[in-house]
């Protein structure tokens, strides 16, 4: 069985083309749809996706909310932010709520299918202009976990940094010259050192610590 996928969108129309593109991929599972949050939410408990493609703006719960609940009762489900708002009021607070990725409406589907695959390898997958609000939103909690820092190797910190630019682990080896294994290591390592759950956390924490420019 392929990655199987619960659709969260309150109009029939975009779950219906989503359903239908990614039913002609190999490796990918539809298993479920859900009009609204609650939805969602529910359709999570009982059919356990690996990943939920999530909008935003919905009825009786919105995308925020419903992925902070799923996060919290099924850590392991990874939540992707299907939106198209792209302004830091949506995009700080869908991260912050537990969302593995953050994409326009507007992505081309190959790209759609190549997201969720690396979503499911642990990478973050961040639209540009998403990451872009990250890197502006500079004093949302001022210095938290400065201190932390402090127990980073150079490298762990120039990969953390990489990191919040919304770079792959692809990517960051070769802008590093290292290897892809390698950067998983420190990956491993920085993210045990800062005490963070994942890659999304990691990028919050780099931003909100004035680690990047």
């Amino acid at each position: 069985m392929g990655i199987s996928v619960l659709i969260a969108d309150d109009h029939h129309v975009v779950r219906r083309g989503l359903a239908f593109f990614l039913r002609t991929q190999q490796d990918i599972v539809i298993i479920g749809e859900a009009e609204n949050g609650q939805e969602a939410v529910n359709l999570a408990k009982s059919l356990k996706p690996d990943v939920i493609l999530m909008d935003l703006v919905m009825p009786e719960m919105d995308g925020i909310e419903a992925t902070k609940h799923i996060k919290v009762a099924h850590p392991d489900i990874k939540v992707i932010i299907l939106t198209s708002f792209s302004d830091q009021d949506h995009v700080i607070p869908a991260l912050e709520a537990g969302a593995s990725g953050y994409q326009l409406k507007d992505i081309q589907p190959d790209d759609l299918v190549n997201c969720i695959k690396k979503v499911m390898d642990g990478e973050s997958q961040l639209h540009p202009k998403a990451t872009s609000q990250l890197l502006a939103n500079l004093s949302t909690k001022g210095n938290q976990g400065k201190n932390r820092v402090e127990e980073l190797t150079k490298r762990e910190l120039e990969v953390l940094q990489e990191i919040a630019r919304g770079k792959s682990n692809k990517e960051i080896a070769s802008s590093l010259f290292i290897t892809e294994k390698t950067v998983k290591t420190h990956v491993s390592n920085l993210l045990a050192k800062l005490e963070l759950a994942d890659r999304t956390q990691a990028a919050l924490y780099a931003v909100k610590n004035k680690l990047v420019e």
